[in-house]
């Protein structure tokens, strides 16, 4: 792979302050250059293992000087593009910082570092009767999280990363530290520079520190287990449970294919037809009403098979199970890479989102499997392509292109929560209009004028 020289006050400076956790070895600058995309790996010239806000902000004021730009890292789970070094520079990997600063139970909220993961959270709040419910799959840093505004199987009830940072602390493309947003539960003080900031992917500021919201873990857990007929007839449940207001704390899909792969990555005997996950939270009796009535809608639309998953131990086997799908439908193709497309519409228009995209995928060659997060409209497409195909990568592409232009006519977004990153830069314009992306612009250019901070993501 080929490298460009940093310049070399910079690298001496860099070699000073952060000696053996600097680092120009290939084999790390590879790590840090590519993620879970399609996208070729594109490297960094260098790599920063940072431990501290000062240290970070050290990086970028040194980086600054030398008009070389800097990419923030958490564990490189991101499905578009965001960690790679597409103008060379600094990788600035902040899975280091773990901390978890503080936890204030009786207000249900903790202070961390960037480098936390969820699991490493939930963990620390382990005897204290709360717990921090946003679960993308990966066990990703809350750091990469709110820059890509993560979302994942629990948004139906406790939404995403965007509704719960509560404040940040934030380093700017000039080295500046600034503090936004704060504990309290709601301000009408000033702009939002909080929710700017989540969902920039590290394009306007790089974020070291979060507060975060937590919940009562629930007196009463269940999940549940159904299988359908049709794709059709899962997704009929689902809008006909949000529409009456059933508080259902997850409704996850997965098609005949995704329960296939399961069933061969983990193991399991689960049907292999359209299934739906649900998972009921609140007192034992209201988790129980719940259940019955979802139970009692699927058994209208001809679901089958409805099994309970009471005992905490089943929860996880059948959540893991979930969880493991992305992987576990690459095994269906070894040797294979993912050409993800996620996206959302309004509850009413997802049957027939998901129909027509049915109909696209009967009219290519490639394997692709749909699950989602369908409770709050989102489904995602696991296109198996062997990138060294060209036909495999242009039918990936199209499909692509279908179901994100669909997505957007049905007055959705082109991702529900992957991000834009590099693959979906050349939707935001027919998502948001020339006017909106202009404005992007201009904070972008007000906030890092130089293009510094990870450039070539979001902005096409």
């Amino acid at each position: 792979m080929t490298q460009k020289a940093l310049p070399a006050a910079l690298q001496q400076a860099l070699q000073q302050q952060f000696q053996q956790r600097f680092s120009q070895g290939e084999s790390t600058r590879l790590q840090h250059g590519r993620d879970e995309s399609v996208h070729a790996p594109e490297l960094p010239d260098g790599v920063i293992l940072a431990e501290s806000t000062d240290e970070v902000a050290q990086v970028v004021r040194l980086c600054a000087e030398h008009g070389v730009p800097v990419i923030p890292y958490g564990v490189g789970s991101s499905v578009e593009g965001h960690v790679l070094a597409t103008s060379g520079g600094i990788s600035l990997d902040l899975s280091g910082m773990n901390q978890v600063i503080a936890i204030h139970a009786e207000d249900g909220d903790a202070t961390v570092q960037a480098g936390v993961t969820r699991k490493q959270l939930n963990d620390a709040l382990k005897g204290t009767g709360l717990f921090f419910p946003i679960d993308p799959g990966a066990d990703a840093t809350l750091g990469g999280m709110a820059a890509t505004r993560a979302s994942g199987t629990n948004a139906v009830r406790y939404g995403t990363m965007r509704d719960n940072v509560l404040a940040t602390t934030t380093v700017l493309a000039d080295g500046r530290v600034m503090k936004t947003g704060g504990r309290a539960r709601k301000s009408s003080a000033g702009y939002d520079l909080t929710r700017l900031l989540v969902g920039s992917e590290g394009t306007l500021g790089i974020m070291t520190e979060l507060t975060v919201k937590l919940y009562p873990i629930p007196e009463a857990i269940s999940a549940a287990v159904c299988t359908f007929p049709s794709i059709e007839a899962a997704v009929q449940t689902v809008i006909q449970t949000i529409q009456l207001g059933i508080p259902v704390a997850r409704i996850e899909l997965l098609d005949a294919l995704s329960l296939k792969a399961i069933n061969l990555f983990s193991k399991t005997t689960l049907a292999e037809a359209p299934t739906l996950f649900f998972e009921f939270h609140g007192s034992p009796s209201s988790a129980e009403e719940q259940a019955e009535t979802v139970q009692a809608i699927a058994d209208d639309l001809g679901g089958t098979n409805f099994e309970w998953a009471a005992r905490p131990e089943d929860r996880s086997r059948l959540w893991q199970a979930r969880h493991d799908a992305y992987f576990a439908c690459l095994q269906l193709k070894p040797g294979c890479r993912c050409f993800p497309t996620d996206v959302c519409v309004p509850i009413s228009r997802l049957a027939e989102c998901i129909a027509a995209t049915y109909e696209d995928i009967a009219q290519v060659s490639i394997p692709i499997a749909l699950f989602g997060h369908v409770g709050d409209g989102n489904f995602h497409l696991v296109v198996l392509v062997d990138t060294d195909n060209a036909k495999e990568m242009e039918e990936a592409a199209w499909i692509s292109r279908r179901v994100v232009k669909r997505a957007i006519a049905m007055e959705g977004t082109c991702t529900g929560e992957h991000g834009i990153g590099l693959g979906k830069k050349k939707y935001l314009v027919a998502e948001h209009g020339e006017v909106a992306v202009d404005v992007m612009r201009a904070v972008k250019m007000a906030l890092d004028p130089r293009n510094l901070l990870n450039p070539g993501k979001v902005l096409p």
